[in-house]
């Protein structure tokens, strides 16, 4: 079972096997202590769930101590702020929130282009600046893009890919969000791969079979070797910008199913070791309860990512 008060989540069996012996050894005390340390693990193991204490931001797994998941949180401003100045002021007031009592996690804030080194400045190094979108080509004629090298030659590590605005807005297919996302690998940079199903797929229950498209698609050619530079963040469309948030129950279900397509796609320790974030209308009211699932390794955040005030609770998340 899991016990969550440990430093890591952990699962172990919730039984413990027989235990048959001779007559003779029912009056070794040794062996006799053996037993009750076996049977008392046995009861630990099953009924930790009753009394398991709270963590607070403490590295998470699916499956054992070695595949401990550190939480990441993210903002995306999409085209927020108006001005360099609010940008500027944003940056340093979240960056404020992140303290020497914050949980144990990676913080990001995904900015608009014109942004990106004000906000490095800013947040003087508490946290990633990254880019909202590349373009997949190094370089030529492509008007109004952006591509990979230009924002890793100002300090960008991370970028987002196939967030559901660029596939509905600009009509980004899975082969570009694909193309995109080997692009960053190339480069050496980091990317999150957006996923996640309209509402009329969600009523039709085919919120997993949409995930498994777009991350067999959006991660086509990306080696084992390299998932360690992916993040999935679960962005249910519905809920993007709405106000409605998928339940914590929901979003551990989908997460749990993403962790199982891709223990299909390379195996169960990449899987166990890939970080999927939950996005969609995530507040701070929210952000506890969600991260309290234990497939829920951070959030991607919108709206509340321009309120330093709600980002910061969101960084200071309690699980």
């Amino acid at each position: 079972k899991q016990y969550k008060g440990l430093p890591f989540s952990v699962h172990l069996p919730t039984t413990l096997p027989l235990i048959s012996l001779p007559r003779s050894q029912l009056s070794n005390p040794n062996m006799m202590m053996k037993i009750a340390t076996l049977s008392a693990l046995s009861m630990f193991c099953n009924g930790a769930a009753a009394f398991a204490p709270a963590t607070f931001g403490v590295p998470r797994t699916s499956v054992s101590l070695d595949m401990a998941r550190k939480p990441f949180i993210s903002g995306n401003w999409k085209l927020n702020p108006a001005s360099k100045e609010e940008a500027v002021k944003l940056g340093a007031g979240i960056a404020a929130a992140i303290t020497d009592k914050s949980p144990e996690a990676d913080v990001a804030l995904f900015v608009p282009y014109v942004y990106i080194e004000s906000v490095m400045a800013a947040t003087e190094g508490k946290l990633e600046v990254g880019a909202e979108a590349i373009c997949p080509e190094d370089a030529g004629a492509y008007t109004g893009a952006t591509a990979a090298s230009m924002v890793q030659s100002v300090g960008v590590n991370w970028a987002l890919a196939g967030h559901s605005e660029r596939r509905v807005i600009y009509g980004e297919s899975d082969e570009n969000i694909n193309a995109q996302c080997l692009k960053l690998i190339e480069k050496g940079m980091k990317v999150m791969l957006c996923i996640g199903e309209s509402e009329a797929e969600y009523d039709q229950n085919l919120a997993g079979a949409v995930c498994a498209v777009q991350l067999k698609k959006g991660l086509a050619g990306i080696p084992k070797e390299k998932m360690t530079s992916v993040a999935i963040a679960y962005e249910p469309v519905w809920a993007i910008g709405t106000g409605k948030v998928a339940t914590p129950e929901t979003a551990q279900s989908v997460h749990e199913t993403c962790r199982s397509i891709l223990a299909e796609m390379y195996d169960q320790e990449t899987a166990d070791a890939t970080r999927i974030l939950y996005g969609g209308s995530v507040s701070d009211e929210s952000i506890d309860a969600l991260m309290a699932k234990p497939d829920v390794d951070g959030c991607l955040v919108g709206g509340a990512s321009l309120d330093s005030g709600k980002f910061g609770r969101i960084i200071n998340f309690e699980s």
